[in-house]
C-alpha cells in the first residue's frame, strides 16, 4: 500500500525529522513536501532528506499568500501524489494517534471498512507550561489536552482527511477532499469519521462556511484522533507568531490563538507507546552526517530567532501575557461569567 503525505512548510526545520520518523512507523511511504521563504535551514535539510530518497521537496508555488491551497492544486499533478494508493495531507505539527491494530494507517483503513475517505478529528495539545524548546520528541512533553469531546464552547471540531485513489475529487482542502460533482454526486463515496462511522451529510456537501471542516467530535474518535500540537513550547509559539502560518503571512498568532488551544484539563499519553521506536527511527536518520548536522543548524537557528524576538519590547510583553493568561479559553470563560 502506497501512502503519500502532502505538506507545507516554513521554518519547521526543528521538527522535520520526528515527523518524517513517526509518519513513516505508522505506514506513510512517500512525502511531499513544499516549502517557502525559510531561513532556519529547512529547505537544506529537505534536499537533503530528498537526496536519500526519503521525500520529495519542491517549491511552493504559490504566487501569492495562498500557499497551502496552491500547494495542494500542483500536488495533484506530482507523481508522489498521482501513483499513490492513499494522500493524507497534513501539517508538521499533526501527529495521527491512531488506537487500533498495530497503530498504522493500514490497521485504521482496515478498521473502518476500506471506505473512500477517513476524516480524523483533531486534539489540541496544550502547552503544559513548558516555556523552553528542548530537541527532544514533541509527542513525548506534550500530553495534556481538552476534553476530546468539546474544544473551547464547541462540539464540533476540525478534522484531516486521508483520501482514497478512488475518491471521487474535485481538489483537495487543506481539512478534506471535495467531491467532483458537488451535492449531486455525494452520495457515491464512502467517507467515515474516526470511528468507521458515516461522516455527516452536511459535512459531506460542505453545506456551510462552518460545516466544510468540522463535525461533531462526540463518539467519533474509536480508531483514531489527530494529535494536534499548535502550541508547542513558549519559544516555539513566540517564533511561529513571528512566521506567520501557511494561508497568511505575518499572521497574528496572539494570545487568543493560544488561549484557545492551552486547555490542559485531561491528559493523553497513548501516542507514546510509538517512542521506542520512534527514538530508534529518528537516530537513524540523524546519524546520517549531512542530515544530522542540518537538523542541528535548524536548531540552533530556532534559538537564535526567540533570542532575537525577545529584543523587541511587543514580543516580551506578548510572552509575559501568555504567561499571565488564564487556563480557559475567551468562550469559555465568558460562558462562565453567564452561569454566574
Amino acid at each position: 500500500m502506497r501512502i503519500t503525505a502532502v505538506t507545507c512548510v516554513k521554518n519547521e526545520g526543528p521538527f522535520l525529522v520526528e515527523w518524517v520518523a513517526f509518519n513513516r512507523l505508522i505506514g506513510v511511504t512517500d512525502f511531499l513536501v513544499y516549502s517557502n521563504d525559510c531561513d532556519d535551514g529547512t529547505d537544506a535539510l529537505l534536499d537533503a532528506l530528498a537526496a536519500r530518497d526519503l521525500v520529495t521537496h519542491l517549491p511552493n508555488p504559490a504566487l501569492g499568500r495562498n500557499y497551502q491551497m496552491e500547494a495542494l492544486k500542483d500536488a495533484t499533478r506530482q507523481p508522489v501524489v498521482r501513483d499513490a494508493d492513499w494522500v493524507w495531507v497534513a501539517d508538521v505539527d499533526e501527529f495521527l494517534n491512531i488506537h487500533v491494530g498495530d497503530g498504522t494507517l493500514p490497521a485504521l483503513i482496515a478498521a473502518c471498512g476500506d471506505p473512500q475517505a477517513i476524516s480524523v478529528t483533531f486534539q489540541f495539545m496544550a502547552n503544559g507550561g513548558i516555556e523552553r524548546f528542548e530537541d527532544r520528541p514533541v509527542i513525548e512533553q506534550f500530553p495534556r489536552t481538552h476534553n476530546p469531546d468539546i474544544w473551547c464552547d464547541q462540539l464540533d471540531q476540525e478534522v484531516k482527511t486521508l483520501t482514497r485513489r478512488d475518491f471521487p475529487l474535485r481538489y483537495f482542502g487543506a481539512h478534506r477532499p471535495f467531491i467532483k460533482g458537488g451535492a449531486e454526486a455525494a452520495g457515491a463515496p464512502r467517507w467515515t469519521d474516526g470511528s468507521g462511522r458515516e461522516v455527516p451529510w452536511k459535512f459531506r456537501v460542505a453545506a456551510s462556511k462552518d460545516r466544510k471542516r468540522k463535525f461533531p467530535a462526540k463518539g467519533a474518535r474509536a480508531f483514531a484522533t489527530l494529535n494536534h500540537y499548535a502550541l508547542r513550547s513558549l519559544d516555539s509559539y513566540l517564533v511561529k507568531n513571528e512566521r506567520g502560518d501557511v494561508n497568511r503571512e505575518h499572521r497574528a498568532f496572539d494570545d487568543t490563538y493560544w488561549r484557545e488551544r492551552n486547555d490542559g484539563a485531561w491528559e493523553d499519553r497513548s501516542i507514546e507507546r510509538h517512542l521506542p521506536r520512534l527514538r530508534e527511527d529518528m537516530a537513524a536518520l540523524l546519524a546520517d552526517p549531512d542530515i544530522g548536522a542540518l537538523h542541528a543548524a535548524a536548531c540552533d537557528a530556532h534559538r537564535a530567532k526567540r533570542d532575537a524576538l525577545m529584543e523587541q519590547p511587543a514580543l516580551r510583553d506578548l510572552r509575559a501575557r501568555l504567561l499571565a493568561c488564564p487556563g480557559v479559553s475567551p468562550a469559555e470563560a465568558a460562558l462562565m461569567e453567564l452561569i454566574e
